[in-house]
């Protein structure tokens, strides 16, 4: 009998990357709280909290409540309505004659704003703020985590305040499932790059337990999983493969839950999703509303979606260009086709995006690159993307309340 071969080494580096990990880095097993992340943070607060105090002096001129405005906005009434009553008592029929329910709407965070409203004396709309903003600083956290991982401090704070800046990042301050979804990812992706695959698997599960795009998580996760495996050949420690395991089931359960309730166990989702006129057609929703729109115009809010997806396109190829880890280019494409491929509204299409936090790092690395060769270009770059930011967010919540 032959002897049993000796084990391959593990790969220095499991995922190409444009700048490989300081060894001092590489040599820590676990490092959440990497420096640097305490400014960066701040950094986030600030501008965040910028834009919650200019959605509440705007309602108050405009006379609107504030509670409404930031925790009664569209998606969030059903989450809180699942969330005090359960699933299977809300429907609302739309003009069409579609049947929307509230299947349609995935269960981890309204089971987070019931344990909340259980344990602390706060209304479902409170438990719903208070979890979305610590969400998003929890994000915010993992972001910084991640490109401080890659690419050093510098990077890893222009890649928060770039988050923080976004467009549609007004959401972090909604009651909405975004902010849980990007920490859930944020963390979920650094433990993949840090070999942590049983973490990254039940990060990706509760990911995908948060919203339909949480997939996008799990497909992450199995990809990184089957290029170690390849490289390993085969022969792969049992921590990775219940990774791989276990990151689709968060999504697939539920799934399969609604498919039960509604006795088609493989399509009753997806016929529940196409009352709100969210199916798979391969970009043809897409097309059809281009067409609209440069036929009829769109105001301020479509025009911004469009450019908002543009921008995404085109920097999913740079970040393929940066050869970038292939958990998060994974991450962002799958994010990236579900909101081209899937149709729905298109004025939600760059919320859907804004988990998708790695399209942000040819951003981020140009940012840094123009701050040490010209600061005053840089902050001016900063400061326009902040104002712009807050004026939109306050503009489409406090203003024009239309669905994000």
């Amino acid at each position: 009998m032959s002897t049993p071969s000796a084990p391959l080494p593990e790969p220095a580096v499991p995922y190409p990357s444009v700048r490989r990990p300081a060894p001092r880095r590489a040599l820590r097993p676990w490092h959440p709280a990497p420096a640097g992340v305490l400014p960066a943070l701040a950094l986030f607060v600030a501008v965040r909290a910028a834009g919650v105090v200019a959605v509440v002096v705007t309602s108050r001129l405009y006379g609107r409540p504030l509670t409404k405005n930031l925790a009664h906005s569209w998606d969030s009434n059903w989450y809180l309505h699942i969330a005090t009553h359960g699933y299977g008592h809300l429907i609302w029929i739309t003009p069409t004659g579609d049947v929307q329910t509230d299947w349609a709407f995935f269960p981890l965070y309204p089971t987070l704003i019931r344990a909340l409203t259980a344990v602390l004396p706060l209304s479902p709309a409170g438990a719903g703020l208070l979890i979305a903003w610590c969400a998003a600083a929890v994000a915010a956290w993992g972001i910084y985590a991640v490109g401080h991982r890659l690419y050093g401090r510098a990077v890893a704070t222009a890649l928060v305040a770039l988050w923080a800046s976004l467009p549609h990042s007004v959401v972090l301050t909604l009651a909405y499932t975004e902010p849980l979804f990007a920490a859930l990812a944020a963390w979920c992706l650094y433990a993949v790059l840090k070999d942590r695959w049983l973490t990254a698997g039940v990060l990706a599960a509760l990911a995908g337990l948060s919203r339909p795009s949480g997939i996008a998580a799990a497909v992450a996760v199995v990809a990184a999983a089957g290029y170690a495996i390849v490289r390993r050949r085969g022969r792969a420690p049992a921590g990775l493969w219940a990774g791989a395991v276990l990151a689709p089931l968060g999504w697939a359960g539920y799934v399969l839950w609604v498919g039960w309730r509604t006795g088609d166990l493989l399509h009753g989702y997806f016929r529940v999703q196409s009352a709100w006129s969210s199916r798979l057609d391969f970009g043809m929703g897409a097309l059809r509303f281009l067409k609209a729109l440069f036929l009829h115009g769109g105001g301020v809010v479509y025009p911004l979606a469009l450019v908002v997806v543009g921008a995404g396109i085109l920097l999913f190829g740079l970040l393929c260009l940066e050869r970038a880890p292939l958990p998060l280019v994974v991450f962002a494409g799958t994010l990236l086709l579900l909101v081209v491929a899937v149709s729905g509204p298109f004025a939600s299409k760059p919320r859907f995006l804004l988990p998708a936090f790695p399209l942000l790092v040819p951003l981020a690395l140009a940012l840094v690159r123009t701050w040490r060769a010209k600061r005053a270009r840089a902050l001016l770059l900063g400061g326009a993307l902040t104002a712009v930011s807050l004026a939109y967010g306050t503009f489409v919540v406090a203003v024009a309340r239309q669905p994000l």
